[in-house]
């Protein structure tokens, strides 16, 4: 197999773990417009998530980024709701915007320390794949 060729996903597989993930754009959305961009954000992140089945790991550790992504991309509504100038931007672009080298946003309502590090921890490999992205782009 060369470098270039993909290896095949099973999509039951992403099926299997997150049966609801085409379900996320509405359960983020505070009015109906908020859907579409809940599309985008699946539409983001769904590489990366590719990516983590590709990399075989164990399907608690993909639940527990999936159980992130869902709390990141409700952060994402959220922020759009409260910042007009969000508004003005692309998901993606808010997307790449909200997540560090050191992590993600604060969650709100404030969740704890711990689930804050473990959310951090997700946050940071979406940023390392993102930025990974945009090189090969």
């Amino acid at each position: 197999m060369d470098e270039g060729t993909i290896i095949p996903v099973r999509s039951t597989t992403l099926d299997k773990l997150c049966m609801d993930l085409a379900n996320w754009p509405q359960l983020w959305a505070i009015e109906p417009s908020d859907v579409a961009i809940g599309q985008c954000i699946i539409e983001s992140i769904q590489p990366f998530l590719i990516d983590l089945l590709q990399q075989g790991l164990a399907d608690k550790t993909i639940t527990r980024h999936l159980d992130h992504l869902q709390m990141l991309g409700g952060e994402i509504i959220r922020r759009r709701q409260n910042d007009s100038d969000l508004t003005k931007q692309l998901a993606s672009d808010v997307l790449f915007n909200l997540i560090e080298e050191d992590g993600g946003p604060l969650i709100w309502p404030s969740i704890t320390e711990s689930a804050q590090n473990a959310f951090d921890a997700t946050c940071r490999k979406l940023y390392r794949f993102l930025n990974e992205q945009k090189k090969r782009s």
